[in-house]
Formats: structure tokens, sequence, C-alpha cells
């Protein structure tokens, strides 16, 4: 009985054999190669949301410093070294939208200051208006019509394909911006 005993606890001791950890190897290894695509997606769909809340703050602030300072405030795209982009022109990446990056600036004595800017960041495609975006006070209102934006994933796969993956930011001629879930057919 005491030699069993002991060739029990000298099995427990001895550790995992060669096949046992391979085993668990591949185990870990298919467990990993299933959950990419997952964490892929969901690092694409916080992209797509911080960059939509980003651009949607952007677009409250230039509104609220434009009546706060009783002066004109511009949202427009930016090139790397923080110069408002000309309708239509492409950025360094080749893309022609507002993942190229944007800055408020505001208008003073014929001189324009730069006040907040956002990065570029080419993973979230930012279709809209290729114009830029005056607000003007007493009451921040947006020069022009009503303007919308998609933003979404640059790069669309399977797996990040669909209305649940964009968002909209849509801009009434009063300058209140509004997001919402899903795409709203931004004109480009």
């Amino acid at each position: 009985m005491q030699m069993k005993r002991d060739a029990v606890l000298l099995g427990c001791r001895r550790g995992f054999t060669l096949i046992e950890t391979l085993v668990t190897v591949a185990i870990l290894a298919v467990v990993a190669v299933m959950a990419t695509p997952s964490f892929v997606a969901w690092h694409v769909r916080d992209q797509v949301d911080a960059r939509a809340r980003a651009l949607f703050s952007t677009l409250s602030y230039a509104r609220s410093e434009a009546v706060n300072r009783g002066a004109r405030v511009t949202l427009c795209r930016v090139d790397a070294a923080r110069h408002c982009l000309p309708a239509g022109q492409a950025c360094r990446s080749g893309l022609a939208d507002w993942s190229c990056g944007w800055a408020v600036l505001v208008e003073r004595g014929g001189s324009s200051t730069v006040l907040r800017a956002h990065a570029e960041l080419a993973a979230v495609s930012i279709a809209g208006t290729q114009t830029n975006l005056t607000f003007t006070p007493p009451a921040g209102q947006l020069i022009g019509s009503f303007r919308s934006f998609d933003i979404a994933p640059h790069f669309v796969s399977r797996a990040t394909q669909g209305q649940s993956w964009q968002r909209c930011i849509r801009i009434a001629a009063g300058g209140r911006p509004r997001i919402s879930d899903g795409a709203c057919g931004a004109a480009s």
C-alpha cells in the first residue's frame, strides 16, 4: 500500500510530459487564432467610435468658441503642418476625406490662430463635405446648409461591414451636431 502511495506522489511531482505540453500549446494556439479576428474587429470599432466622438466634440467646441469669442471660427481639414487643405485636395496618405486630421481656427484681424487640432488617422474614413465649416457669432450658426459626416473603418473586412460599424454626425444650420449609429449618406 505504501509503495502505491509513493508511486502516486512521485507521479504528481514529475510535472507534465512533452505530449501534454504540446497538446496544451496547440489548444492555446487554436484559441488565439480564433480570438484574433474578434480582437481586431473590437479595436476597429473602438477607433471608429473614438474618432466620431472626437469630431463631434470638435464641432461643438468650434460652435461654442464662435459664440464665446464673438468671432468667426473655422473647422478645416489639415495637412501635417496644420495648414488648411483646399477642397478636394488629398492629404499625404492619398485620401481626400477628413481622416487627414482637422483644426479649429479663430479669425481675428485678418489672421487665423489654431485653437485645437487632431492628427491624421488613416484607419478610419470620414466622408462628408470637402469644404471648410465656418461658425459665426452671435449664435454659432453654420454658414451654408445642413452637413453630415459618415465615419467608418477605412478597410472594411467581413467582420467589420454593415451599419453597426458606422457612425453618422449631422450638423443643422444652427450649428448643433448630432451623432447616431449607422451611416447617414454624407456626400463626398
